[in-house]
């Protein structure tokens, strides 16, 4: 079971993501809360396996929340929830350790996968947003956050299929299964991976992906 911590301001979209995860039934909810101080103090007490934050939230935003929570609940996984105007949020979160940008407007299946996967250790970068993202920044800026595309060029192959199908959300079970190989393996190659692009996390790799043209941007 994949214990969930929820938080954002607004009520109704709290109550509206529990419903959607409610519906698998490998999800579950086990608190909910209104700002990033008490989703702090909830991850304390409820130790979940996922922490998914609103960016924009009083007394601690999502940002401040996500750091936070790096120290107290390392082994917590963070994945933001976020809207089409907050790219810039999203480019901040890059360096705070945060593993998955979920949208708020997206399909329900979105956030289903996107919580799975970041549970499973997986980055999930909602595709819809990675263009934003890369459109708005451009290669310039995003180039002194992650290492410029000819880096890809020292992947070999099986890395670049992996970086593929790591910047599509895939988890590392999902990985293992389409290429045949073990998860062992496939952390394996992310690790050499995050090395030769001297990517800090999953994310910033899953951005890198994007930028070199190995996603599909539609």
């Amino acid at each position: 079971m994949i214990r969930v911590l929820l938080a954002d301001d607004e009520a109704m979209i709290r109550a509206g993501v529990a419903a959607i995860l409610a519906t698998d039934t490998g999800i579950e909810v086990v608190a909910e809360a209104g700002d990033g101080a008490e989703a702090i103090e909830l991850a304390r007490a409820h130790r979940p396996d996922v922490a998914l934050l609103d960016i924009r939230m009083p007394r601690l935003d999502g940002l401040a929340a996500a750091a936070e929570l790096r120290r107290v609940a390392p082994d917590t996984a963070v994945a933001m929830l976020t809207t089409f105007d907050e790219d810039e949020y999203v480019a901040r979160a890059l360096g705070e350790g945060v593993n998955g940008f979920l949208l708020k407007a997206a399909d329900p299946r979105e956030l289903i996968i996107g919580v799975r996967a970041v549970a499973d250790g997986a980055a999930y970068l909602s595709p819809r947003i990675a263009h934003r993202l890369i459109a708005k920044l451009g290669p310039e800026t995003l180039a002194r956050a992650v290492p410029a595309r000819k880096q890809i060029d020292a992947l070999t192959p099986r890395e670049r299929d992996v970086l593929t199908l790591l910047g599509e959300g895939r988890s590392n079970l999902d990985i293992a299964a389409r290429l045949h190989i073990s998860t062992g393996t496939v952390k394996a190659h992310v690790s050499a991976i995050l090395t030769r692009l001297n990517a800090e996390n999953r994310v910033q790799a899953a951005i890198l992906a994007y930028e070199a043209g190995l996603i599909d941007r539609r």
